[in-house]
């Protein structure tokens, strides 16, 4: 679905080769300045470089704006509301075919969401955690397999900034809902704990490069993390779950 040929940015990324099979779900992880945003952005066709990214076979230069937009939906880490719009109005810009027959698969998406009740708030009204939940819920639309059957990547730059906990759950619940439709999820998080229970795959990145790439248990060892991060950790199970922990 996804090849990446030397991928790379100047000082900001270096050369990177991989392939990405539909349905995968992958998480970036590293600190600060590891070059997470710059790999997702280059995957997005939205920061040039050297190397090649072949997206269904098709080297990313080559797609239209729009056709892209009917492939690929794209979250950033940072956008400021866009002009002096109704949610509502904002998230039917994101409906790639119109919403059609299909206001279930809106209605229970903005629900999971807690959108339901805030459709007709202007965008400059949102506070921070709400505006955030308006832009998943746009890329998520956009890439909704009910909703536009060409759909097959998401790319989402730390997509958990300013949820709580209830609505990161449920924003987990409906990547893993694109991740089973066939969807490829990669997002970049700084939560080891959530990368180490939801991710297929993860990337470990430092210093612009991904080091090590593989299963979340196997990469995100103590010994690995120690070195990258400048701090200790350690493993503990609780109720047959394995997590990170790390002095605070």
């Amino acid at each position: 679905m996804l090849q990446l040929q030397e991928v790379a940015v100047a000082n900001r990324l270096l050369p990177f080769t991989t392939q990405v099979a539909a349905g995968s779900l992958i998480h970036l992880v590293g600190p600060n300045g590891a070059g997470k945003s710059s790999l997702l952005s280059r995957l997005a066709g939205m920061l040039s470089g050297s190397g090649e990214v072949v997206f269904l076979g098709q080297p990313l230069p080559a797609w239209s704006g729009n056709a892209l937009a009917r492939h690929r939906a794209w979250l950033p880490q940072q956008q400021p509301p866009a002009g002096l719009m109704a949610v509502w109005h904002y998230l039917q810009l994101h409906l790639v075919n119109g919403q059609g027959d299909h206001d279930n698969a809106v209605a229970g998406l903005l629900a999971a969401l807690q959108l339901t009740d805030k459709l007709e708030r202007q965008l400059q009204q949102l506070s921070g955690g709400e505006w955030q939940r308006v832009r998943l819920a746009a890329v998520l639309l956009q890439c909704h397999p009910q909703l536009n059957p060409d759909a097959c990547l998401l790319l989402l730059d730390e997509p958990m900034t300013g949820l709580d906990i209830a609505q990161q759950a449920a924003v987990n619940q409906l990547l893993r809902q694109h991740r089973d439709a066939g969807i490829t999820v990669i997002m970049s998080s700084h939560d080891l704990n959530d990368s180490l229970q939801q991710a297929e795959c993860v990337w470990l990145m430092h210093r612009g490069e991904v080091q090590l790439t593989g299963d979340p248990q196997q990469v995100l060892q103590p010994t690995i993390l120690q070195p990258i991060y400048q701090v200790t950790f350690r493993h503990v199970v609780l109720d047959d779950t394995l997590f990170l922990l790390s002095p605070r």
